[in-house]
């Protein structure tokens, strides 16, 4: 099993189902390579009271604000529990110029990528095959190579561009995975509505987790 994911963050809501989908990722002993575009440092600040680390900040930074990020702000009350990564969880952060990166090549062999939230902008670049920074072009190689690519909107209403863009991605080889979480493991806050939604992208990525009780657990039991 390749241990190398990419985790893309653009400006789409939804920052706590990228945060929650990193300590998930890292958890589970998956080397991630992380991007996130300026606008997703924007929407981060709005939604979870916190700024993201600096473009140049190092891993160990980035490791301790994922295991803590959610506790504390406007999070801190939708229901999360302590996560304690383990002391050799490993992740890389990537430039959006720097197409040097590894993850710019198909040569260089990952287990998957997933872009969440994912833009409608960032959606539409890629559908058109635009490669103007290194998300881009990641997911691009992910599609010729016929990788796992996982796209997770959190949009609505959508327009008809939005949804041709959608449909033609998904006949190109990639997950389209709205943020859309379901009801039927009777949740009880926010946090299990969020780890919903990042089951069914870890699903699609062949992440190990135990996020939540899957359809069918309580019969077999």
């Amino acid at each position: 099993m390749n241990r190398n994911l990419v985790l893309a963050v653009t400006g789409a809501s939804g920052t706590a189902y990228a945060i929650r989908l990193g300590q998930t990722m890292l958890a589970a002993g998956m080397h991630v390579h992380l991007l996130v575009s300026d606008a997703a440092r924007m929407v981060s600040l709005r939604e979870i009271g916190t700024e993201l680390p600096e473009q140049n900040a190092d891993s160990a930074t980035w490791i301790d604000f994922l295991a803590t990020a959610l506790g504390s702000g406007p999070t801190a009350n939708w229901g999360f529990k302590h996560c304690d990564l383990p002391a050799n969880s490993s992740l890389s952060i990537h430039s959006l110029r720097n197409y040097s990166a590894g993850i710019a090549s198909g040569s260089f062999l990952t287990g998957g990528m997933v872009i969440c939230p994912c833009s409608m902008g960032t959606l539409s670049s890629i559908a058109c095959g635009a490669s103007t920074n290194l998300i881009q072009r990641a997911a691009d190689v992910h599609l010729k190579e016929r990788r796992p690519l996982v796209l997770v909107p959190r949009e609505t209403p959508l327009s008809s561009i939005a949804l041709d863009n959608m449909a033609k991605l998904s006949q190109a080889g990639a997950t389209v995975l709205p943020a859309m979480p379901g009801f039927y493991h009777s949740p009880t806050c926010l946090a299990d509505l969020v780890d919903f939604v990042v089951a069914r992208i870890c699903d699609h990525l062949n992440v190990p987790h135990q996020l939540m009780h899957r359809w069918g657990d309580e019969a077999e039991g």
